[in-house]
C-alpha cells in the first residue's frame, strides 16, 4: 500500500445535474440519510489519503458547508479537506486541473473520483491501488462491463487488449457501436504525470469540453505505462444522473444496512418494508415489524419492538421498549416503555423507565417520570411530570397564551382525571388529585383535590318549553 500521506484524492462535485430536475446539488441528494457525497469521502478515506480536495461549482458554498458541518466534523477531518473552485463548467478534465494547486507538494499519487457514484467502496478502491502500484503503471483507470453502455463513455483496446483511448457517447464512431466495456470515471496516476497529461487536453469534441477522459489516449501517445482494473460488480461504480438511479442507489445501499443490522441480531421482518438510515444501530434481539422507518442518528437497545407503522428520528431508545404505528422525534426514551398505537413524541421530549404512552397521546418538550401512565387523547406541552403519574383521557397541559409558552409541573403520584385542562404556569403537588372535567388554573398543594367546575343544574321541562318555542 502506498504511504499515507503520499496519495491525494480529488472528489468532482462541480455538476449540476440537469437530469435530477432539482434545485438540490446533486452531490446533496440524500440516500439512506446522508448526503450522496458523504459515501464517496467514506471511500476515500479508506485509502488514507494524504488531502482530500472536492471540486465545487454549482452551489458549491452549500456543498462545502454541509462537508465541513457533516462528514468532516463527524470523522474529525476538517484538517484533511480542501476545496477547489471550478468557475466554469468546462469538462472534467478542467474540474481536475482547477484541483491542482490544492494538491500537497509531497504527493506521489492521485486518485479521481466522481461524486455521484455513492455505491463505491474502500475495498474496491484500495484494491485498485494495490494493482496501479503492482503494474508500475504511470496511469491506471477503473473499467466494467455493461450491456447497455448507455451514455458511458467506453474503452477502446487494440488488437492486443492494449487500452488505446476512451471515446465519449456523444463522439461514439459507428465502429465503437459494439463496445461494452464502460469508463467507471475513476483514475490513479502519477502527480507529475497527471499535470503534464491535464496540460495536453483540448477541447476538439461534440461539447467542448476538456474531457478528463482524453488523459488515457493523451498518455498511450506519450508512451505511459497504462493500466486498468476491470470491477466485476458494474452497479458498484455506476453513477447516479437522475431520480431513479437514485431510488436503485438507495435500494442497493439501504439492503446493506439491513442485512448487516440483521447479521449483528437484529430480527427485520419485512426488509422490502422498511427504511433504517445509514448510521442507526440497534441492539440485538430488536425486532422492526414493516413499514418502520428509523432516520438520522437514532440508537434503539436490545429486546425492543419497533413498528409496524413507526418512524423515530434522531432519538434514543432504551431496552425492551416497544414503539408501535407512532411517531418519535429528537427525544429519548427509557427502558421498559410503552409507545402507542397513534402517539406523537415530539422534540426535546424525555420518556423515562416504565412509562406508558398510550391512543392518540402526543408530547412536546416534556418529561414524563418513572411509570407515569398517559394513556389515551391527551396532549402534555412543556411539562414536567413526576412519577407514578396517572394522566386521564383528554388531559390538555395549556402551555401557550398567544404570547409565551408556559411550564406545568406535576409531581409524583399525582392523578389527574379524565377532560382536565391545567392552565400553565401551574403546579399539581405530589398525591393530589384533579378532579375530571376541571380547568385548573391555580396550584393545588400535596394531597389535595383540586376541582374546578361549575355545579350542575338540572332544568325540569326545558326541553317541552323550547319545542313550544319553535312550534
Amino acid at each position: 500500500m502506498v504511504q499515507e500521506s503520499k496519495i491525494a484524492v480529488v472528489i468532482l462535485a462541480a455538476g449540476e445535474g440537469t437530469r435530477m430536475k432539482s434545485n438540490t446539488a446533486k452531490v446533496l441528494f440524500p440516500i439512506c440519510g446522508r448526503p450522496m457525497v458523504d459515501y464517496i469521502l467514506d471511500a476515500a478515506s479508506d485509502v488514507k489519503p494524504g488531502k482530500i480536495v472536492v471540486v465545487i461549482g454549482h452551489k458549491g458554498e452549500e456543498v462545502a458547508n454541509r462537508i465541513i458541518d457533516g462528514w468532516a466534523r463527524d470523522n474529525d477531518m476538517g484538517g484533511n479537506i480542501e476545496f477547489a473552485w471550478q468557475l466554469q463548467r468546462r469538462g472534467t478534465g478542467h474540474a481536475v486541473s482547477c484541483a491542482q494547486d490544492q494538491i500537497p507538494g509531497d504527493c506521489e499519487h492521485v486518485m479521481v473520483l466522481c461524486g455521484d457514484t455513492p455505491l463505491i467502496t474502500g475495498e474496491m478502491l484500495n484494491r485498485f491501488v494495490q494493482a496501479h502500484l503492482s503494474n508500475r503503471a504511470e496511469l491506471s483507470l477503473v473499467t466494467a462491463l455493461l450491456d447497455d453502455p448507455g451514455d458511458y463513455g467506453r474503452i477502446r483496446r487494440d488488437e492486443n487488449g492494449n487500452i488505446v483511448g476512451i471515446v465519449e457517447a456523444n463522439d461514439l464512431l459507428p465502429e465503437d457501436n459494439h463496445i461494452k466495456e464502460i469508463n467507471a470515471g475513476i483514475y490513479i496516476a502519477g502527480k507529475e504525470t497527471l499535470a503534464r497529461l491535464l496540460s495536453r487536453l483540448n477541447d476538439n469534441n461534440a461539447k467542448q469540453e476538456f474531457y478528463l477522459t482524453d488523459i488515457v489516449k493523451k498518455g498511450v501517445e506519450a508512451g505511459c505505462t497504462v493500466a486498468s482494473m476491470m470491477c466485476q460488480d458494474v452497479s458498484i461504480v455506476q453513477g447516479v444522473n437522475d431520480r431513479y438511479a437514485l431510488a436503485l442507489a438507495e435500494l442497493r445501499l439501504r439492503g446493506t444496512v439491513l442485512r448487516d443490522l440483521c447479521l449483528s441480531g437484529v430480527t427485520i421482518r419485512d426488509p422490502r418494508n422498511t427504511y433504517i438510515d445509514s448510521g442507526v444501530t440497534i441492539g440485538a434481539d430488536t425486532i422492526i415489524e414493516p413499514g418502520t422507518f428509523l432516520r438520522g442518528k437514532t440508537s434503539i437497545g436490545q429486546g425492543c419492538i419497533i413498528g409496524p407503522n413507526s418512524e423515530i428520528i434522531d432519538s434514543w431508545v432504551g431496552d425492551n421498549s416497544r414503539i408501535w404505528s407512532s411517531v418519535v422525534e429528537e427525544s429519548k426514551v427509557g427502558e421498559n416503555v410503552r409507545i402507542g398505537p397513534f402517539s406523537h413524541i415530539r422534540p426535546d421530549s424525555v420518556i423515562e423507565a416504565d412509562a406508558s404512552i398510550g391512543n392518540f397521546a402526543e408530547v412536546k418538550n416534556s418529561i414524563i417520570g418513572q411509570g407515569s401512565k398517559v394513556h389515551h387523547h391527551s396532549y402534555l406541552g412543556d411539562s414536567s411530570i413526576g412519577c407514578g403519574v396517572n394522566i386521564g383521557a383528554g388531559t390538555v397541559t395549556v402551555n401557550y397564551d398567544g404570547l409565551k409558552k408556559h411550564r406545568t409541573v406535576i409531581e409524583d403520584n399525582a392523578f389527574i382525571g379524565c377532560n382536565a385542562n391545567l392552565i400553565a404556569p401551574v403546579t399539581i403537588g405530589k398525591d393530589a388529585y384533579v378532579a375530571a372535567g376541571s380547568t385548573i388554573t391555580g396550584d393545588i398543594p400535596g394531597g389535595a383535590l383540586g376541582i374546578a367546575r361549575e355545579r350542575q343544574v338540572n332544568k325540569e321541562g326545558w326541553v317541552a318549553k323550547r319545542k313550544e318555542k319553535t312550534d
